[in-house]
């Protein structure tokens, strides 16, 4: 018999680039769990193309529409609910969550940050925002981190952090690119199956 393996449920803003990355990582660095269900705050994010293209039932819970915050995560949390979820996995998702909803989750929510927590992140510091201010300040190495999600934005416990070197030349759309390839691709799925197999082995 196949083991048990956690549910996990990926939100999401954008184009998915890290959602791809879990999904490729099915099977083999992730053994732990599965991707049950896509989630994206806003309308049209070519993410959810990649949950079709991967047969991944994925939903769209448009935040502006919601009106307000609590509403919004009142229909998050009955979706995950509903999909029975072990793991939420925050990948590109510019959402900020409030304590209310992380408390209901603890050591279940992880996120991935472009940058060596602690510098450059917190409320205000996400996609190229992060690497434009790694820039403007001249270090010599940036990296990804993947944390734990509770109700400071980017001030979870870390799972995991890589480092990547700053080039002469980096544009922040070139060391974004890097950073993903080198950092948050890699680290991303290690942390998920880490998280997954600590749920299945509490759940005995």
């Amino acid at each position: 018999m196949e083991k048990q393996k956690a549910r996990i449920a990926v939100l999401v803003s954008g184009g998915g680039t890290n959602l791809q990355a879990i999904l490729d990582a099915q099977g083999s660095i992730i053994q732990s769990g599965c991707v049950t269900l896509v989630i994206s705050d806003r309308p049209g994010a070519y993410a959810l193309k990649r949950a079709e293209t991967a047969h991944v039932r994925s939903l769209e819970i448009n935040r502006k529409a919601c009106g307000s915050g609590a509403a919004f995560e009142e229909r998050l949390t009955a979706a995950l609910e509903e999909n029975e979820t072990d793991v939420i996995v925050l990948a590109g998702f510019l959402s900020i969550l409030s304590e209310s909803f992380t408390s209901r989750y603890p050591r279940r929510i992880i996120n991935v940050h472009p940058s060596l927590i602690p510098s450059f992140c917190g409320e205000g510091f996400y996609g190229l925002r992060v690497h434009q201010a790694a820039l403007d300040r001249g270090v010599k190495v940036t990296g990804a981190t993947v944390h734990f999600v509770n109700e400071i934005p980017d001030g979870g416990e870390i799972i995991a952090q890589r480092a990547v070197e700053i080039q002469p030349g980096d544009t922040p759309e070139i060391l974004q690119r890097r950073v993903m390839e080198q950092a948050e691709w890699i680290i991303l799925p290690q942390s998920v199956e880490k998280v997954c197999a600590e749920i299945i082995s509490r759940k005995g």
